[in-house]
């Protein structure tokens, strides 16, 4: 039973093992590839692991990624040359992977474009509709069929390759394509044979197999409630220093940080807008001819959905940055302090606060919602969140508390990133 002090701040049960699906530990062994081999790329020149790096907190360290035709990884990517270089930045920053295996999940991506539902008939709610192929594990693994079909984050540029071609056919037709280049390889052929009980023969290897891997991969790699918050919440109130306590009192009172930041993962999973400023290529309604993001009315095509956003989980929170669904805040205490006032923050915000790598051939693109005022009116007068005044001192404590979610060993995760390929292609 928890410390009264913890039950009169309603705070959450803490999280555990048996909060999380179950993981198949061959899927995941495999899937520890296949997240990492650039073969499920058009050009075989980014994998997910670019994008969601261990060495960056499963994130890449950017506001917004440079994907197809960049090299390198975090900060230190860059934007590529002459046919090779990349034509529109990622529109949204790559979110953390943290316990997205958890049984609460229902929901994934900032605008929560896919979700578990059956109106397909397929098990999910996704931009494939009623292609999505049956058999799919679960939502981690329903996620995984979508970068790869992405121009600008894994397929290439029409022309280029057949899997850009194909993603510009139907979605479904890259999926295919992607799964025998798979097979095909000796190694990993033996390996889905072993995985897989109805993989007789490398030949019988579909996507589904694939993204099965790679959900399994995620589910259990990713996995944190080791942190000093996790210890506390079992029962150990010496786990949090002085300025940590204070700053979970107002995480849980006076700052309203759990109006969102609720339950095991500190997530309701539900969408707000908060008046982020709008910069880079923004993700377009199709026909939409303004370079924007409107969030998840994109996904529902309801006004009252404009610019709304899905409630990031925070553990290891202060490994994960830079934050927001476009990376305008590259610290803790910048994103902190707009969820305190985000009128206000808006209007002060300059784009030094986000970590945006400069692409000269992009600037004009860059700074075009972000610059015009009709967009900026409308950002304005949607916003979910009531400011909180706080003092100098309560922003600190709450980014201490906020320091205090970061993981102990499983930071590291329990597989790492690999250091070969079946393919023999470069692990980023």
């Amino acid at each position: 039973m928890l410390p009264f002090q913890l039950q009169a701040l309603e705070l959450p049960q803490p999280l555990g093992s048996a909060d999380f699906l179950e993981f198949d530990q061959l899927k995941a062994e495999l899937g520890q590839l296949l997240f990492y081999d650039p073969i499920l790329s058009g050009n075989r020149n980014i994998s997910c692991g670019t994008c969601h790096n261990h060495a960056l907190g499963s994130g890449d360290g950017l506001s917004l990624g440079i994907g197809e035709g960049g090299q390198g990884i975090g900060t230190k990517r860059t934007a590529g040359s002459g046919d090779d270089q990349i034509r529109k930045r990622i529109p949204r920053n790559s979110p953390a992977l943290w316990n997205l295996g958890s049984k609460e999940i229902s929901t994934l991506f900032h605008d929560g474009r896919v979700s578990i539902s059956d109106v397909y008939g397929n098990g999910f709610n996704t931009p494939a509709e009623e292609w999505l192929p049956q058999g799919i594990d679960n939502i981690l693994a329903a996620q995984a069929m979508f970068p790869v079909t992405s121009q600008f984050e894994m397929a290439g540029n029409p022309k280029e390759n057949e899997v850009a071609g194909a993603t510009h056919d139907r979605i479904d037709a890259v999926w295919p394509i992607l799964a025998k280049r798979v097979r095909v390889i000796p190694e990993y052929g033996e390996m889905f044979i072993r995985t897989y009980s109805d993989v007789a023969q490398p030949s019988d290897v579909n996507i589904t197999h694939i993204v099965n891997a790679i959900g399994a991969f995620i589910g259990l790699e990713w996995q944190s409630f080791d942190s000093a918050f996790d210890e506390y919440l079992s029962g150990d109130e010496s786990a949090l220093k002085p300025t940590e306590r204070n700053g979970l009192n107002l995480f849980y009172g006076k700052a309203r940080c759990v109006e969102c930041h609720s339950g095991k993962l500190l997530t309701d999973q539900k969408f707000y807008a908060i008046a982020l400023p709008q910069f880079g290529p923004g993700r377009t309604r199709r026909f939409d001819p303004m370079v924007r993001d409107v969030g998840r009315m994109a996904q529902t095509d309801r006004l009252e959905d404009a610019y709304r956003f899905r409630t990031p989980a925070l553990r290891n929170v202060a490994l994960t940055g830079p934050y927001g669904h476009n990376g305008a805040y590259s610290t803790l205490e910048g994103i902190v302090r707009h969820h305190l006032n985000p009128e206000s923050a808006f209007e002060s915000w300059e784009i030094e606060q986000a970590k945006l790598p400069e692409v000269p051939w992009l600037s004009e693109v860059d700074y075009v919602a972000y610059q015009d005022d009709r967009e900026r009116n409308r950002l304005k007068s949607n916003i979910d969140i009531q400011s909180v005044e706080l003092t100098d001192i309560e922003v600190e404590e709450l980014i201490a508390f906020l320091n205090s979610l970061t993981g102990g060993s499983s930071v590291k995760g329990r597989f790492g990133r690999p250091e070969r390929l079946p393919s023999g292609l470069e692990v980023d």
